[in-house]
């Protein structure tokens, strides 16, 4: 079945193959963040169910290269393969997307085995996920997060590489509380300990920052964060 209306591929175009509970549910929140979703499944009925959710759906059998190909999947830079318990179908959907020359592969495993199978065909993320990691991934796959954690009562916790406006300066000096209404709560560079903020701890250019606050006020800095890198 084809696209009711053909993707524009951009950079905040992502393909979902797989529309169980957990496609669905990651699906869902990169819609509500602004982002154009392929979503894809072998299953007419699924497709079918969704068509109006997402901003393009498609039958598609996944483990054919071809009819990958057929739809501009070579095109997409980033995808989630969230094919349940079918291994098999997991592992040559991956190949396929591999080959195609899909950059960024988010995939689900249901063992450790079969996440280090994924991890050496070449998915970047491999994924243990429960039904309620949907949202939390899409947050981290925008590429603006490396963790992020939402509580119910719309609080959140992330962390994010430091924007290149609070380099060499002090907590204090860059006040991110005043600014953005977040609170900065440590800073961690790679293959160091966790380090608690303090307003004089100096930030530099290779931290991330661990912060929290209202989840909208959280999205917009790690948002602002980005771009203060680029």
């Amino acid at each position: 079945m084809p696209f009711r209306k053909s993707p524009s591929v951009h950079d905040k175009t992502v393909l979902v193959i797989g529309l169980g509970r957990f496609g669905t549910a990651t699906a869902s929140s990169l819609v509500d963040q602004g982002w154009e979703v392929v979503a894809v499944d072998e299953s007419p009925e699924l497709v079918q169910k969704y068509a109006d959710d997402f901003t393009h759906t498609a039958v598609v059998d996944s483990t054919d290269p071809e009819a990958l190909q057929q739809i501009g999947v070579g095109d997409i830079t980033r995808a989630i393969v969230a094919i349940g318990t079918d291994v098999e179908a997991s592992v040559l959907t991956l190949v396929n997307l591999v080959d195609l020359g899909v950059q960024d592969i988010w995939a689900k495993a249901i063992t450790k085995q079969h996440g280090r199978i994924l991890e050496r065909i070449g998915a970047r993320h491999v994924l243990y996920p429960e039904s309620a990691m949907g949202e939390r991934v899409a947050h981290m796959i925008s590429g603006f997060l490396s963790d992020y954690i939402e509580f119910d009562d719309g609080f959140a916790i992330a962390r994010t590489s430091a924007p290149r406006f609070a380099w060499d300066k002090t907590l204090e000096q860059v006040g991110l509380r005043r600014e953005y209404g977040v609170t900065v709560v440590g800073v961690k560079k790679q293959r160091e300990d966790f380090t608690y903020a303090r307003p004089e701890t100096m930030v530099e250019k290779d931290h991330e920052l661990v912060v929290c606050g209202p989840t909208e006020l959280v999205e917009n800095f790690s948002a602002e964060a980005a771009r203060g890198r680029a």
